[in-house]
């Protein structure tokens, strides 16, 4: 990359985004519990819980695997050496972050703590701010119109 081409940044936003949302949603509902939904709803909440748990595992597991496959790092803030387009990045542009913010939804629906809810979607939103529209600007100076083409082709969530 040239000096005028855009750089990562030095501190890893996307875990400590995550890390910060598990932390406030937790102690929000010890301070402040909402309200949730019991009875039959609240069982088939809990099952879907569970089923987004399991497709965070999924996520991460495939997406991890494809990167390695490719020899590309797995430091968000590292210029990468690929651009990955096969896997779970054939579905979504951000496997680990999609699955990130899965799994505060999973937690709150399994745990029955409401401020999982609006954390997973103020987190996600921080992260594209944060994190994403940054790494789309260094693969697009990197990898050019096959980045370009990728992006026109698979969505940054889903």
């Amino acid at each position: 990359m040239t000096e005028n081409q855009p750089k990562q940044g030095l501190i890893p936003w996307p875990p400590l985004i995550y890390m910060a949302a598990i932390a406030i949603s937790i102690a929000l509902g010890l301070l402040y519990p909402l309200p949730w939904i019991g009875d039959l709803l609240g069982d088939i909440l809990f099952a879907a819980g569970w089923v987004a748990l399991f497709a965070v595992a999924a996520l991460w597991l495939t997406a991890i695997r494809t990167m390695i496959r490719a020899k590309t790092t797995l430091n968000p803030n590292a210029v990468p050496d690929h651009l990955v387009t096969s896997g779970p990045f054939g579905i979504t542009r951000n496997p680990i972050y999609l699955a990130n913010t899965l799994l505060l939804i999973g937690v709150a629906l399994v745990s029955g703590i409401a401020w999982f809810l609006p954390l997973a979607f103020i987190a996600a939103f921080a992260t594209q701010k944060m994190a994403i529209e940054s790494e789309e600007k260094v693969l697009a100076a990197k990898f050019g119109k096959k980045y370009r083409d990728y992006a026109k082709r698979v969505r940054r969530w889903i």
